[in-house]
């Protein structure tokens, strides 16, 4: 055992057990972040706006702060662009994390100083647990890999601005960066395919250990890692052992991803945005991502079916239920306050609260009133898929409303490894699958306004050239994995395999 892993174990061990005792006064800690949150952002111009000097208890923060978006947010976000201070937080924020929105253009999260370190902190806290677990802190003796985005930030109203991960690359420690690659100059090139390759470049050589990024992208860079040497993965890196992914759902990947390797290594999954480091798992034992409840949020769940209600249900931690479906609303210390992040969560246990990912409020099919969620989808396909052990390599499904002398149906755009040898029949056990899991797309089927779904196949990397040619290739980017109207669709129709 080197240095690095020698003095790691007993950090990771004490990290771990401050973990587990943070799981058993979850409810409390929630209750005084609350009430810590509220103390900073009275003084603020949203606190004054929204009376946070009454404020004395949930009941009242629930009646005082409606929830909102980010364009409902944005008014404030305008002002602070202006260079104004003590709008949503103390002070200015001393980051934008830039993103994509699929409905608002460009967004600016602030991050602030009391925000940032969880970012980091959470992330060290996930890998902790797993090495405590696992009794195996040698992934600190060699190289490690975060494939990020650029790390060069820009200034939006004097204020340092970026993608998340790009941010995050200057949280890293000090002792971690002799270890961490790719190089600086690396890291800030834009072109995905360029970096990439200047990425392998770097790393076909190194003792690779830990290595991290949004699963589609670490598939591109163990597929060239691959062509270039001949060799799996596993073999190639013969100490890597610790795989850290977020960003989406890991099943559709994970068979693909360790048959590039070769064999089984450790798997952490993490929930960060740009809005806060949510949630990770802490063990490879148990299902589901450890709610991340002492790091300035304070969380808040509103039945998924609710989320565009007027006065939608909103309840807190101590009253969620197992099974259900919420959409996930934070208040946080970077000076969000009742804000609809957009993803749906689940939680698979309350002691500890543990959560699933169950997909995004604004990505889900109703065009008929079904409202068919991601879940659902990614559950049916890679179900009926793994039976027959057919590899799914990425997909998206839009509603096909216009339909000459025929009945409506939802379109699967499915890049497959190998074609199914029997399509009609493995889209037929999907749809089966899938109407098992949502009555109303059952009812819809059953009262002939719907025909089953239709798969159609996209070419080898389709959506990769898809991601290319809107400029989304590559760092934090994902296909959405259900649109209620048929945008993507429309674009993926330039992508179907010939047949």
């Amino acid at each position: 055992m080197k240095f690095k892993s020698l003095l790691a174990k007993p950090f990771a061990s004490i990290i771990a057990g401050k973990v587990k005792k943070e799981m058993l006064r979850a409810v409390e800690d929630q209750e005084s972040i609350l009430q810590d949150l509220l103390k900073t952002g009275k003084k603020t111009e949203f606190g004054k706006d929204h009376k946070f000097e009454s404020i004395t208890t949930y009941e009242n923060y629930k009646q005082a702060v409606p929830i909102r978006d980010y364009e409902q947010f944005k008014p404030y976000i305008e002002k602070i662009k202006e260079g104004k201070h003590n709008i949503l937080w103390k002070g200015q924020p001393i980051y934008f994390a830039k993103t994509s929105g699929t409905t608002s253009g460009v967004k600016y999260i602030p991050i602030t100083k009391e925000s940032v370190d969880h970012h980091f902190n959470t992330s060290r806290n996930a890998v902790f647990c797993n090495v405590t677990e696992l009794g195996d802190a040698t992934a600190f003796d060699g190289k490690l890999i975060f494939l990020s985005g650029s790390p060069e930030l820009e200034r939006v109203g004097g204020i340092p601005t970026g993608r998340l991960s790009g941010i995050a690359n200057h949280q890293i420690p000090r002792y971690l960066r002799t270890n961490q690659l790719p190089s600086y100059e690396t890291n800030c090139i834009e072109d995905w395919e360029t970096k990439l390759g200047k990425i392998v470049d770097e790393t076909i050589s190194q003792d690779m250990r830990l290595i991290s990024g949004i699963p589609p992208w670490m598939q591109m860079y163990f597929d060239q890692l691959i062509a270039r040497s001949g060799k799996p993965v596993g073999e190639l890196f013969p100490n890597f052992n610790l795989l850290v992914h977020g960003g989406v759902n890991f099943e559709p990947y994970k068979a693909k991803l360790f048959d590039s390797i070769g064999r089984k290594v450790a798997a952490i999954e993490t929930f960060p945005a740009s809005e806060g480091f949510f949630a990770y798992q802490d063990s490879q034992q148990h299902e589901g991502l450890l709610l991340n409840t002492n790091a300035g949020i304070f969380f808040e769940f509103v039945p998924a079916t609710e989320i565009f209600s007027e006065n939608p249900t909103r309840i807190t931690l101590k009253d969620v239920e197992v099974g259900v479906n919420y959409a996930l609303i934070v208040s946080t210390n970077a000076g969000l306050w009742a804000y609809n992040i957009g993803d749906t969560v689940k939680f698979v246990s309350t002691n500890p609260y543990r959560i699933v990912v169950t997909g995004r409020t604004k990505h889900f099919i109703s065009a008929f009133g079904e409202h068919v969620i991601g879940e659902e989808v990614e559950q049916s396909l890679m179900g009926v898929a793994a039976a027959g052990n057919i590899r799914i390599t990425e997909f998206t499904v839009a509603p096909r409303i216009q339909v000459n002398g025929e009945l409506p149906y939802h379109e699967w755009f499915v890049e497959f490894e190998e074609i199914p040898g029997n399509l009609e029949g493995f889209a037929l056990e999907v749809d089966h699958v899938l109407r098992k899991k949502n009555i109303y797309y059952d009812d819809l089927l059953t009262g002939n306004i719907l025909q089953p779904l239709k798969i159609r196949p996209v070419r080898k990397n389709g959506f990769i050239d898809y991601m290319k040619s809107i400029g989304k290739l590559g760092g934090q980017n994902k296909v959405p994995r259900l649109s209620n109207d048929r945008k993507i669709a429309e674009e993926m129709e330039k992508y179907l395999q010939a047949r």
